[in-house]
Formats: structure tokens, sequence, C-alpha cells
């Protein structure tokens, strides 16, 4: 997600630091390329590795062997299923079948290549009945369908439906919370704002992105972050990355450029 935001805030005119970006997109393809033997045997992890894909895409990546790789293990994984999913213990960034499916769509899309088109049209077909008939349960799950319908050629009435459920749950501070019942918080209203803008071309003078533009400039801090608290139940040793906001930096780090990336959509482009 820092990428997705640092590649946005290059295309608004903003100077990014170029070099690190390069890292991050190194690093990246670097991670799926010591998968990639797995992936050839189909043991990758489609949350992981269509995030990989989507970072490597948004930052400009030529297709190689290894983003081949993670697009074939993609195209095979759960194939009987009609759709991809991961258990995921990390609410609300893994744990949505929504989400799982949108990022291997996605990855699908960037890196798929000639001889996998048939495939790929076919898991699409699969894929939009799938989404048609299912239910969403949270923000997340709404957002994520929504930006998947973008890859299933769904129809303008199924998109303005989404679109509604979206807005509709706007919150009374002009945020969304990842769930009924939870405050607003950035991740969910930075989601929800990208999705809107993105995936149903919602204008960025639309009354309820403004408002939702207001709930991230009021509550963004000092140092330029947004603090989201975690709901993730901690099963891995403690990890301190360098972002603000202790135990909840991970969630943190993905609200803020959930927020930072609905900021800059606000804008106009104006090149690299």
């Amino acid at each position: 997600m820092p990428v997705l935001a640092l590649v946005e805030a290059r295309r608004r005119g903003f100077t990014i630091d170029a070099d690190n970006l390069k890292l991050q997109l190194q690093h990246t393809a670097a991670f799926l390329n010591r998968r990639k033997a797995k992936l050839l045997q189909g043991k990758g992890k489609t949350i992981i590795d269509g995030y990989a894909l989507w970072t490597l895409e948004a930052g400009g990546w030529k297709p190689d062997e290894t983003t081949e790789a993670a697009a074939g293990f993609l195209l095979e994984n759960q194939k009987q299923t009609g759709h991809w999913s991961d258990p995921g213990h990390r609410p609300p960034s893994t744990g949505s079948d929504f989400t799982t499916t949108y990022v291997a769509l996605h990855g699908l899309d960037a890196f798929g290549t000639r001889d996998q088109e048939p495939k790929i049209i076919a898991r699409k077909k699969t894929v939009q009945q799938w989404l048609l008939s299912e239910t969403p349960r949270d923000t997340e799950d709404r957002v994520f369908r929504l930006r998947a319908f973008n890859y299933v050629d769904a129809d303008d009435k199924t998109v303005r439906q989404a679109t509604t459920e979206l807005l509709g749950s706007q919150q009374p501070d002009g945020g969304w919370s990842q769930v009924t019942g939870r405050k607003s918080d950035a991740y969910a209203t930075g989601t929800v704002l990208v999705a809107l803008m993105q995936s149903a071309n919602t204008p960025a003078d639309h009354p309820a992105v403004r408002r939702g533009v207001r709930f991230l400039v009021d509550r963004q801090l000092d140092d330029g972050t947004w603090h989201v608290k975690t709901r993730a139940k901690p099963f891995q040793t403690y990890f301190e990355s360098g972002f603000p906001h202790g135990k909840d930096q991970f969630i943190s780090i993905a609200g803020s450029s959930w927020s930072t990336l609905a900021l800059l959509l606000t804008l106009p482009e104006r090149g690299n």
C-alpha cells in the first residue's frame, strides 16, 4: 500500500524518493522470486502473492518469469470453488474472500500471459457468478466486491447497487467503520473513498466524498500518519518497523497509505 500511495503521489505532481520506491519494488520482486519454485508447485498464498503482484504492477514492473509463475499459481489455485479464499488472522486486510478474490483478479489482469488468457476468461465468468450471489458482511467485503466488479464485466446496475451500499454505510462523522458498531477509522474510510473514486467513478466533489475527505484531514496526526487500532490477535513475535503506533503500526501503515491515496485522488494529475 505505501508503494501505491507513492506512485499516485508522483502522478499528482509530488516529489517522492524515487530510489526508495525502486528499492521497495526490488524487495517485492525478490520476495516473489524466492517463492517461485513453490509457486510453480501450486504452493503459494493468494492474499500475499496477489498483493505482491499489485505492488509490482503499480510500480511499472515488467512481466518476467517470476510474475508469470505467480499468475499461474493464482489461475490454478482454488479453481473448483468459484472464487479465491484465504482464512487470514489479521482483519480487515486479510480474512475477506472478497479481498482475496480481488487481488487474484488484479494479479491475473496485470501479469497473466497470452497463453493463460482463455483460462483467465473462464475463471472470471465463474467469479462473476460468485460475486453476484455472495452477500458482503462488512466494509472490507463491500469495498473489494465493488473493486472486483471492474474485472468481471459487471453491468452498470450492479455497480450502482454496490456503490449505494457503500454510500449508505457512511457514518454521521463522515467516515466509515470497519464493522457495524465500531467507530469510523482511517483504514475503512480510505478504502471506501478510493473504491468510490476509482471503481465507481464517483467525483471528488460528491458530498459523501467531501465529508469523507474532511474526516481524514481532521484526524491526520501531526507526524502525517493516521492511527488505526488493530483487530488482529497477535500470533507472531513483535517486530518494530519504525512506523509510529506500536502494536497498531502495521494496520496504521495500511490505513495511512489508503488515506493518503484517497486524498491524492481528489487532486488533478500532473504527470510523472
